[in-house]
């Protein structure tokens, strides 16, 4: 919270994050794709705060990819207080290689559970 009692624009890309999350390990894993688990990166985040969002209130999240590419996608997003839209977003996501140390393509598999969303 900030000292006008509202939520902290650090607090809303923690926000953005448990959202793509849930996309990408909780509905990913429920498809039966793991491998995102096994290591993404963000390489630039974006954010358009539009309006204070108060600290108590609840919050919506809707998300979609606004791009894919062989080597990452964009995840876009928009944040709903009240019904109206309070800040816009988007994160460019790459897959990564933990044990080589680098970036590696999207699988088949990862296209195919990203394709839906595109939007």
């Amino acid at each position: 919270m900030d000292v006008y009692g509202h939520v902290n624009n650090a607090r809303m890309l923690t926000l953005y994050e448990e959202a793509r999350v849930a996309l990408m390990f909780g509905a990913a894993r429920d498809s039966g794709i793991t491998s995102f688990e096994a290591g993404i990166v963000i390489a630039r985040h974006e954010i358009d705060y539009l309006r204070p969002v108060d600290y108590a209130d609840p919050v919506r999240i809707e998300l979609w990819v606004a791009e894919l590419r062989p080597s990452r996608f964009t995840i876009g997003y928009e944040l709903f207080d009240k019904d109206q839209v309070a800040s816009r977003a988007r994160s460019v996501c790459v897959p990564f290689d933990l044990a080589a140390g680098r970036p590696r393509r999207l699988s088949d598999a990862e296209r195919d559970f990203l394709q839906p969303w595109l939007g």
